[in-house]
Parts: structure tokens; C-alpha cells; sequence
């Protein structure tokens, strides 16, 4: 029998940590309920609990107990309490319900520039087709070629627009201006329609429901790659001289840079912090190891994530699917880089 808590806040932005607060007694609340199913339950359980609390201004906070048999194979808690969201502990009705009568807004960001842009169609047709559905979402496409961004029939309440961008001579470059670019949209424009964000890859696809589980104050996402291995193992910045550096002994989890997410606000901080630490570097003729990936896991191991998206939410398809991982909802599709880089 295994327990998963998963916090909901709707309304964090303005009650901050008077949620907080309250959370934590309503979690000893739910603590004692649980231990009570336990001893008076002589069968194997499957039980979902689910406790509203009326706080002012009208905000509402959600905690869900799932006790559910059989995901005792993953860790669904990060050491700082946040929830790692995996298939088996959330109920994906419940949570959208909770959240669609809100009104919420989600903002998608995705860069299309040179070749690039060939995968858009499929990214926002497979969107369509799992990604927030039924809520409003205004998809941001980055683009240095406008005339190529494909007609696609999008569902009421979700829009798209082109924002024309410099393309490069190197890959390394475009990712590294994301953060600029990102943080310099929200100044101008998404922070005035949109109530979160989701910074996406175009080179991938959408296979099953991404929902409102994924929402939180800030989001990230484990990384395909190393979501098996010891940190020791992670790619971190390892020069002392970058301001992406982590040392050996510390670290987290490797946090893939394919997916960033949260409130509008939060992830403005972040872009920001990031975009004056890579040009920091640059001034001091630096460049991170895995330039906006690297600045983004410093920043990350200090400013932890509300929510942290299990690999489900990011894998690659050249990976064969392992056994932990029992839904793919969104991966990297498979092609030949030196074909679609302007250079290797």
C-alpha cells in the first residue's frame, strides 16, 4: 500500500504562504485519516480522499490522498516535499475538474527557427489532441520563418501567434537566446494573458493526456536520460569559473531543459536569473556545457521546483520505455541532427 499527497493551489499567487500554513495542518489532518484506513482495513485498498478547504478571497485549496497498490516502484515525493507526478498518483478527472472552472489561461512557448520549423505541425496538432485540453491556451511560436508556420485547426479557446526571431549560424546560440527571448515575451505580452506558462520543444509530440497535474508555482521536469543515474553522473557545469557550476557533491536531479513551466512570474524570475547568468559567462568567454540546460539546473537546485514532472513528461524516442514509465504523454521524435542544425 502506498500513499501519494499532491497539493493543489489554485490561487497560490495571492495567498503564498497563508496556503502554506494551512496546508501543512490539513495535512496532519489527512495523515491521521489515512493511518485510520490502514488499521481498520483487513483488504487491499483503493481508496481516493479528497478534502476542500474554503480559505479567503476565494481561494480554494485541494489535497488529494490516493492510497493505490502498485507504485511503490518509483519515488513520488522529491526530499523538499514536492510532488513527482507519475501515472498512478493523480487522478486526471478530479484535478482538471478542479481546475477548468477557474478560467485559467496556459501560455506555450516554442521555438521554430530554421529547420526547425518541419516539426511544428506535428507538435501542434498532437497539443490539440492531449495537451490542456479543454482549457485556454495561447501557443507563442518563435520563428525566423513565418511564411512556413502551418495552418492547424485549433479548439475553441486556444490561439496561436508568430513571433518573428533572428535565426543563427549555430544551434548553440538559439538555445542559449531562449531565456532572453522567453523573459522579453512575458514583459511584453504573456504576462498580461496568460495565468501560467509552458516553455516547450517543437522537435517533439504529445501521445497521451498532459493535463492540470502538471501546473504549480514552478515546474520542471526529470530528464529521460538520467532519471536512473546518481548525480555524480549528471552533465552539470563543472567549471568553477561558469555561474552555472554545481560541485560534485551537490545536486538534485538532472532537470531536462525541454521543459520548463508555472506561474507566469515564476518563470519570468527564472528566465531572467538565467539570461544574466549566461551573458555573465559570455563576458567572461564562457559558455556552460549545455548553455540555457546548465544555467537552468543551477538555478533549479536553489530555487526549488513547487512540482517536478516525472520522465513520462519528456521522454525520447529513440528509448526503448522502461518499466517505471507506464504512460509516455510527450517526447522527442527521432532525427538526424546534423541534417536539421545549422551546424554540428
Amino acid at each position: 500500500m502506498y500513499i501519494s499527497v499532491m497539493f493543489y493551489s489554485l490561487h497560490e499567487l495571492v495567498m503564498g504562504d497563508y496556503c502554506m500554513v494551512v496546508g501543512e495542518v490539513v495535512l496532519l489532518m489527512c495523515v491521521y485519516i489515512y493511518i485510520y484506513i490502514c488499521v481498520c482495513s483487513t483488504t487491499t485498498l483503493q481508496v481516493g480522499l479528497s478534502v476542500y478547504l474554503i480559505l479567503p478571497t476565494s481561494a480554494y485549496l485541494f489535497i488529494t490522498i490516493n492510497v493505490l497498490v502498485g507504485r511503490t516502484d518509483v519515488v513520488a515525493v522529491t526530499p523538499w516535499l514536492a510532488p513527482i507526478v507519475w501515472e498512478g498518483t493523480f487522478d486526471p478527472v478530479l484535478i482538471d475538474n478542479i481546475y477548468k472552472p477557474m478560467n485559467l489561461t496556459i501560455a506555450t512557448t516554442v521555438f521554430a527557427v530554421g529547420k526547425y520549423v518541419r516539426f511544428l505541425q506535428d507538435f501542434l496538432e498532437t497539443a490539440e489532441k492531449h495537451f490542456m485540453v479543454g482549457f485556454n491556451v495561447r501557443y507563442c511560436v518563435f520563428t525566423d520563418r513565418p511564411h512556413d508556420v502551418p495552418s492547424v485547426n485549433l479548439n475553441q479557446g486556444r490561439h496561436l501567434s508568430v513571433i518573428q526571431v533572428p535565426g543563427s549560424n549555430r544551434w548553440q546560440e538559439i538555445s542559449a537566446r531562449r531565456m532572453e527571448i522567453i523573459q522579453t515575451t512575458i514583459e511584453h505580452q504573456i504576462r498580461r494573458e496568460a495565468d501560467y506558462i509552458f516553455c516547450l520543444d517543437v522537435d517533439s509530440k504529445f501521445h497521451a493526456h498532459w493535463g492540470a497535474e502538471s501546473l504549480g508555482r514552478l515546474v520542471a521536469v526529470i530528464h529521460p536520460g538520467y532519471y536512473e543515474q546518481t548525480r555524480d553522473r549528471f552533465p552539470y557545469e563543472r567549471r568553477p569559473a561558469s555561474t552555472a557550476y554545481i560541485p560534485m557533491d551537490e545536486g538534485d536531479y538532472y532537470y531536462g531543459g525541454a521543459m520548463i513551466g508555472g506561474f507566469v512570474e515564476d518563470v519570468y524570475t527564472l528566465t531572467k536569473v538565467c539570461r544574466n547568468k549566461f551573458e555573465e559567462d559570455a563576458g567572461n568567454s564562457l559558455e556552460a556545457a549545455w548553455q540555457e540546460e546548465s544555467h537552468l539546473n543551477r538555478y533549479l537546485l536553489y530555487n526549488k521546483p513547487s512540482k517536478v514532472l516525472s520522465p513520462e513528461y519528456l521522454w525520447q524516442d529513440f528509448k526503448a520505455k522502461t518499466k517505471e514509465v507506464k504512460v509516455i504523454r510527450f517526447s522527442g521524435v527521432i532525427k538526424n541532427y546534423a541534417e536539421v542544425r545549422p551546424n554540428v
